[in-house]
């Protein structure tokens, strides 16, 4: 049976006198919106989950050191987001650039712990609602990665078309999340695409 707990006071008090059933609590409550929280942070189901469980599992072995009154929501979904960038950078060498948007990453995370997830499905409603052709250029240069020429080729169109197409893409999406976009956009295509700007 799912207990709940009045407040994060008690909750907290009752996670550092280690009582399991306030663990219980605290996995029922946050397991699933934390999951998908991470799935948009690495579009990876089962990495998604490691992160969550070793967020949890690192609660509860420092339980002791929890502050007696915080917000456990932003605790949670704050150490979430630490935990993800650990794991990336981990899992290989972080480029300049990519810390760049890390960092940037980590400001939005600050400010409010689910802006992250609102700013990424934002995004990815923007791209779905371009025109059509603004649409195909953006994600073949985006998501897969092609070179405006290799567009070009591909399209059978000229390159002042391919880059007038992606300019106008990006100057639609910096309208919708302005300057935290390349962050954004660095978290849905990965780190190995060429260009994140259109400058």
């Amino acid at each position: 049976m799912h207990v709940v707990f009045k407040s994060d006071v008690i909750l907290i008090k009752a996670l550092k006198d280690g009582n399991p059933k306030a663990y219980s609590s605290l996995v029922d409550t946050y397991h699933h919106k934390l999951c998908v929280y991470a799935h948009g942070l690495t579009n990876d189901h089962d990495l998604s989950e490691d992160i969550v469980q070793n967020v949890f599992v690192y609660v509860w072995k420092n339980r002791t050191k929890l502050k007696d009154d915080f917000s456990v929501k932003n605790y949670l979904y704050r150490s979430v987001y630490n935990e993800f960038i650990d794991q990336y950078r981990k899992r290989k060498s972080v480029l300049a650039i990519e810390k760049k948007y890390i960092d940037a990453l980590s400001q939005i995370v600050e400010e409010e712990e689910n802006s992250l997830e609102k700013l990424i499905a934002l995004v990815k409603q923007e791209i779905e609602n371009l025109p059509p052709k603004c649409k195909q250029t953006f994600l073949l240069s985006k998501q897969d990665g092609l070179t405006n020429i290799e567009i070009a080729e591909y399209l059978n169109v000229s390159i002042k078309s391919v880059e007038a197409h992606i300019t106008k893409a990006f100057s639609i999406l910096r309208k919708t999340v302005g300057n935290k976009m390349d962050g954004i956009l660095f978290l849905l295509f990965g780190a190995n695409r060429k260009n994140y700007s259109s400058n």
